[in-house]
């Protein structure tokens, strides 16, 4: 199966702070699938690093309170066409993410407090039918 997924699973060094969250089972994922990398807040057009953001509401703001709605809708947008492109059958992204969380995200009140809730790119994904799975979930796509 062909999956898109968020590249710092994968070891690489675009997340906000510039850090990577290189997953344990990411090495044998790409054993028994194809992974298509990618990080929706890159192809938006941020820097790496950038500020840290969260959803508030429909809205996604940094921590000093610039708005960067707009990327991230832009870079999910740009995660959809090549997944559709590509012919990705599923996505495994980044949890907690205002981009790539599925399920629940920070709050918005950078607290690190969580709340119920999908990132930007997981949203427009799941609503064109692509399941979206956290990297917890790894495991499912191994069996």
């Amino acid at each position: 199966m062909r999956l898109l997924v968020s590249a710092c699973l994968l070891g690489c060094s675009c997340r906000y702070d510039g850090a990577s969250k290189a997953h344990p089972l990411a090495e044998r994922l790409a054993q028994r699938h194809e992974l298509v990398p990618v990080c929706p807040e890159q192809l938006g057009g941020l820097p790496t690093p950038r500020p840290p953001a969260e959803r508030q509401g429909e809205r996604v703001v940094t921590g000093d309170g610039a708005d960067v709605t707009a990327q991230y809708r832009r870079g999910a947008e740009e995660a959809l066409r090549l997944c559709r492109m590509l012919g990705c059958e599923a996505a495994v992204l980044k949890e907690r993410s205002p981009s790539c969380g599925s399920g629940t995200v920070y709050d918005g009140t950078f607290s690190r407090a969580l709340a119920p809730g999908d990132g930007v790119a997981a949203a427009l994904l799941s609503a064109h039918g692509v399941p979206v799975y956290g990297e917890s979930r790894i495991a499912e796509l191994l069996r």
